[in-house]
């Protein structure tokens, strides 16, 4: 809007051509704005920001020392409304003259305070010295519409006179023999560090050998008790073998009974079976003869002999099936085996007729076991 004015927040806003409030000579607004009637009435702008000043000056002590002090102070105007008139009745159209003031003032305060104390006091009792110098200012700084916030001293130096280095000498003498006595005791304290270490090791090269004396005699009887285990470890094993070769050896007793039984015993029984059908065969041709001669009938006997002949050849072959019979010359062995088949037949049958001629007459015929044959 026209005429309006607002300041800055760290800002006091002057509004001078008309009187303020308690005769003041200019109206001060801050915090918010305000309307200003053009022509009539003239803005200006005082900072309320912090400010610094610093302070280099040659002080004298209460003994005659000579000493260089440094000091910062920190300062602003103050908030109300009458420090707010005062500073801008001082320095409104030369701000920051208020540091340059500001620095003299404390100049002049730090001598005099100084001035009242000793070397000794101004090295070890810098809080006390700033206090009393901001006590010493603090009503001129209200008068001119500033307040301090902080006043920090620097340092503090003799100029090379040497006050300052003797004074600190005893405790820089104590604080080194302090220090000696400390590197002393470090020293002790790693020799013994060292001793103990060298103890320890000792120790431990005394335990490792024990250890090893431990494990090599462990070794030791291991390998005793491995080689007495060698010849016990042979003997079990041959045992092991030794049954193995029985198992081995009753298994084989098996097969070769098992082999008896199919080369030896399966032949016999054959054999036997070969002898049961020639008896077989013979009492039939007994019985035969018999008939014969009760018929005398000769003829019909030998023609019946005869007719009989390939059913005992067959009868002796059909026994020969089941034997175990090896032939060793092919088709001529089969050959012989079936002529003396014949030649068994008519052998049977040449006996068969004996009998039966050899009988008296009259005398019924016999079988070769005796008995008469059947009606």
């Amino acid at each position: 809007m026209f005429g309006y004015r607002v300041p800055a927040p760290d800002e006091a806003m002057l509004i001078s051509g008309g009187r303020g409030a308690g005769g003041a000579p200019f109206r001060v607004v801050t915090g918010h704005g305000a309307f200003v009637m053009p022509v009539f009435r003239k803005v200006r702008y005082l900072t309320l920001s912090m400010q610094e000043a610093e302070v280099a000056e040659q002080c004298v002590t209460h003994q005659g020392i000579a000493l260089n002090v440094r000091a910062v102070i920190a300062f602003k105007v103050g908030n109300d409304t009458e420090s707010i008139i005062n500073a801008g009745q001082r320095f409104l159209s030369d701000q920051d003259q208020m540091s340059v003031l500001t620095g003299r003032i404390f100049a002049g305060h730090l001598r005099s305070i100084i001035g009242s104390m000793t070397v000794e006091e101004i090295v070890t009792e810098r809080q006390k010295l700033a206090t009393e110098v901001l006590d010493g200012s603090k009503t001129e700084m209200v008068s001119i519409g500033l307040s301090v916030d902080s006043l920090q001293i620097q340092s503090i130096d003799d100029m090379g006179a040497g006050y300052i280095a003797a004074m600190a000498a005893p405790n820089n003498a104590a604080i080194q023999r302090q220090a000696k006595i400390a590197q002393a005791q470090a020293d002790q304290a790693a020799v013994e560090a060292q001793q103990a270490s060298a103890r320890q090791q000792a120790e431990f090269a005394r335990q490792t050998a024990v250890v090893q004396a431990q494990y090599k005699a462990q070794i030791d009887k291991a390998q005793a008790e491995a080689a007495q285990a060698g010849p016990l470890a042979q003997a079990e094993a041959q045992r092991a073998v030794i049954t193995a070769q029985a198992e081995l050896a009753k298994q084989q007793g098996d097969l070769r009974q098992k082999q008896l039984v199919a080369e030896v015993i399966r032949p016999a029984e054959a054999e036997a079976e070969k002898v049961v059908i020639l008896a077989k065969a013979d009492a039939e041709r007994t019985r035969i003869a018999a008939e014969a001669a009760a018929s005398n009938d000769r003829v019909a006997l030998d023609q019946m002999l005869i007719n009989q002949l390939p059913q005992i050849v067959k009868e002796a072959a059909s026994g020969l099936q089941g034997a175990n019979v090896s032939v060793l010359n092919g088709a001529d062995g089969l050959g012989e085996i079936a002529a003396g088949l014949v030649s068994q037949g008519l052998t049977i049958l040449e006996s068969v007729r004996k009998g039966v001629i050899q009988q008296p007459e009259g005398t019924p015929a016999r079988t070769t076991n005796g008995q008469l044959p059947p009606a």
